[in-house]
């Protein structure tokens, strides 16, 4: 056997194993995110499914595209477990089915976009791997964060904040960084069958999508607004199977007021989501004296609480800004089965047999102002829902500085905190605005406007974290024009892919 027989027999090999192949690859695509940031790992993975796809059916194509999926979210989101059963005390089997249940319906949309585009794929190669794949690539990743209530994690262009790509990000968001993976990792396909001269080409792409981004990298899109602010983010670093038992209760009050108290004098202090054990009205008398203290001395609080609504007889997941007057952000986008349960009568019913919570959570307006607070307009967010870059674009009219409250303690030592921080520097990259993300165990972090981590805090350690930002205005270019522009792209490709595949037969 010739070397060249050799090889043609191992690929067949490799292909004919090829379901196990994109399992496989997609979990070695989760190295790509944090705490491992090994980003080549992605976009070559991306490649090597887009490989095996070559020459698939539709229906094969949707196995691989399954199977990818799964591996990606199963290796990539394992801390739902964490979660759901560890920290939510579900039972075992409760939480291996909602678990599986998430990876499923994200592998069922990778096995949609994979028989999509085995479907109308064209026959010539490089229309393949520079246009059709990674168009269809970027829009299941922008479908993913929307559908079924959403879930944007996990997506390309996210671990390419540490490269030169990083300079799309204010331009055109991070599906358009997206995009650019996407892009490349078609570039290393397409180099696999190319000769020489085509080779040049084709490396010379490569060289002015990377490059361009470096050059866009030195444009500042916004501009400071004032002087430099002091702020200190408040870490209890509560544990969360601690946090809510009664017994515990007084000693997280003691631990808020002990540790704010020092730090007031700071114009800005921020305090994490849900940070006190109790609803907001039976935290009144408490927070009072500190609140009248912080004002005697120049500060505001930024607090994360939950509420009961007596209007409308339920609780809310909000965050009130106290300074001169009392302004509330409530969260728009709710966790599905931690705080509001799709879930029928009966299963609800079960629920509350077996002692589990099943209370649902009243959700925000979906448009809310900036809120007032040490002088300056906040552009609010509560946990996950930083990761829906998009609805966070209007506020940034008015608002001066972003501020993040989120409850990691869920995750426990997973890698979702350290994911978290990177969703969390992408908005800030986007939007070319300091955010403040306060944390109750870790990570809480400044983040400047190119989205470095300038100083953040340690892990599972009460902590006050004192920093120093600016207040910036005026808008990014993706402020302005939002997803359009890449979805728009994406679109066209697919429908050019497709009227060159109906066009070369009677050619």
């Amino acid at each position: 056997m010739t070397a060249s027989e050799g090889t043609r027999a191992l690929v067949a090999r490799v292909r004919r194993c090829g379901a196990f192949a994109a399992f496989l690859l997609g979990a070695v695509a989760s190295l790509a995110f944090p705490p491992y940031a090994l980003m080549p790992l992605g976009i070559v993975c991306l490649a090597g499914l887009w490989w095996l796809w070559a020459g698939a059916s539709p229906r094969r194509a949707a196995l691989l595209g399954f199977n990818f999926a799964a591996g990606l979210f199963l290796a990539g989101t394992y801390w739902l477990y964490v979660s759901i059963h560890v920290f939510g005390r579900a039972p075992l089997a409760l939480a291996l089915v909602l678990m599986a249940g998430m990876v499923a319906i994200m592998a069922v949309q990778g096995a949609a976009w994979g028989w999509l585009i085995a479907r109308i794929a064209p026959a010539n190669g490089l229309v393949r791997a520079l246009a059709l794949y990674p168009a269809g690539w970027v829009l299941m990743e922008w479908a993913r964060g929307w559908l079924l209530s959403g879930f944007p994690w996990l997506a390309l262009g996210y671990s390419t904040i540490d490269t030169p790509l990083a300079g799309l990000a204010p331009v055109i968001g991070v599906y358009g960084m997206s995009l650019a993976g996407a892009l490349t990792a078609g570039i290393l396909l397409a180099l696999i069958e190319a000769g020489m001269q085509r080779r040049l080409v084709l490396l010379g792409l490569a060289a002015t999508v990377w490059g361009g981004a470096a050059l866009l990298v030195r444009i500042d899109w916004t501009r400071p607004a004032g002087a430099p602010l002091g702020v200190a983010i408040v870490q209890g670093s509560i544990s969360q199977d601690l946090k809510w038992q009664e017994e515990n209760r007084d000693h997280t009050l003691e631990v808020y007021r002990s540790m704010t108290l020092p730090a007031l004098g700071t114009p800005l202090i921020v305090w994490p989501e849900a940070a006190l054990p109790i609803l907001y009205h039976e935290a009144v008398p408490f927070l009072t004296p500190i609140y009248q203290e912080a004002q005697a001395k120049g500060s505001d609080l930024v607090l994360g609480l939950l509420r009961y609504d007596f209007e409308t007889e339920q609780y809310r997941n909000g965050l009130v800004a106290l300074g001169a007057e009392e302004e509330w952000y409530y969260k728009r986008r709710l966790v599905p089965f931690g705080e509001f349960f799709p879930v029928p009568s009966f299963i609800r019913a079960w629920m509350r047999l077996q002692s589990l919570t099943y209370v649902d959570f009243l959700a925000g307006a979906a448009e809310q102002g900036a809120l007032d607070a040490a002088h300056q307009k906040l552009g609010v967010t509560i946990c996950y829902e930083d990761a829906y870059g998009v609805e966070q674009l209007s506020v940034l009219r008015t608002a001066t500085l972003l501020v993040n409250v989120s409850n990691d303690a869920w995750f426990g030592d997973s890698s979702a905190p350290h994911q978290h921080l990177q969703i969390a520097r992408m908005r800030a990259l986007e939007a070319g605005r300091w955010l403040v993300r306060a944390t109750n165990n870790g990570i809480s972090a400044y983040i400047d406007p190119r989205g470095r981590v300038v100083v953040k805090s340690h892990q599972f350690v009460p902590e006050v974290l004192h920093g120093t930002v600016v207040p910036y205005q005026g808008l990014t270019p993706y402020a302005r024009v939002r997803n359009w522009p890449v979805l728009g792209t994406c679109l066209l490709l697919l429908i050019g892919a497709g009227r060159w595949r109906r066009r070369r037969p009677s050619r």
